[in-house]
């Protein structure tokens, strides 16, 4: 099997930056082993998968080690795709996945997702937690998938050097860590998931899927301009709206040719 490829840099305006997707167009998915080995040696965050389903598309999305059921990034490199090289022009795609329906749009500076938001629970800080991290968080909440832990400061979400492995024995599948903003942004963040194979993701979408309703009820608004500091780093605009998140970045080619397998 033959299938066009293309890696992406999203959530940025500038290539080396933001979060880099493949993303795999198929005429269909093949057996979950051969897509995780495409992932595997692909060797990016995600890989994202896409095969045609009447006017919409069909999605699944691979760390180089586990299938995961939403991915942020990986979407905004697809929708990119879809409507600079699939179908120029085109200016809404939906995408069919493990989360439900995804409607992505074209905005003037690149596209906007329509993502589930995320609940959240206050937790008691799990003991091995602030030595994980290097530091003691001021809260702890469960967004149905990781701890989300607030720091005092953004400078300590920047600088934070976390023991990995130590995270990735936590019942969670990952560590975001946030703050209010500095340099012009209402929060930071960082995420780590070395459990599903990302040490840190450079930059998470989905995420912020329980990042907005979280800065929602601290900053009480609901539109921010985030910021993931990751050594790559990158840009979202999130928006709270009822019980959805709409998420907003620019993306960046980088790749295009031919996967083989």
């Amino acid at each position: 099997m033959r299938a066009p490829v293309f890696q992406v840099d999203a959530f940025t305006s500038r290539r080396f930056s933001g979060n880099p997707a493949a993303v795999v167009v198929l005429d269909r998915f093949p057996p979950e082993d051969v897509l995780q080995a495409v992932a595997a040696e692909n060797n990016l965050p995600e890989t994202a998968f896409l095969v045609a389903d009447n006017g919409d598309y069909n999605i699944r999305w691979f760390t180089p080690t586990v299938e995961v059921p939403l991915c942020g990034h990986a979407t905004l490199a697809s929708a990119a795709v879809v409507m600079e090289r699939l179908e120029p022009g085109r200016e809404v795609v939906v995408f069919h996945s493990a989360s439900g329906p995804l409607t992505v749009r074209r905005s003037g500076t690149g596209y906007v997702m329509d993502f589930p938001r995320r609940t959240l629970e206050l937790v008691a800080t799990p003991p091995e937690l602030p030595s994980a991290l290097g530091a003691t968080p001021d809260e702890v909440v469960w967004d149905g998938s990781n701890f989300l832990a607030r720091l005092a400061t953004a400078e300590i979400v920047r600088n934070l050097d976390p023991d990995l492995a130590a995270i990735a024995r936590l019942a969670r599948s990952g560590v975001i860590v946030t703050a209010a903003g500095d340099k012009g942004f209402d929060f930071v963040t960082r995420y780590f998931a070395p459990a599903k194979g990302i040490p840190e993701d450079p930059v998470t979408g989905g995420a912020h899927c329980g990042l907005a309703p979280f800065w929602a009820e601290k900053l009480n608004k609901t539109a921010f301009r985030a910021f993931q500091a990751s050594r790559r780093g990158g840009e979202i605009v999130c928006r709270l709206v009822g019980n959805r998140v709409e998420l907003e970045g620019a993306c960046v080619f980088y790749l295009e040719g031919t996967v083989e397998f």
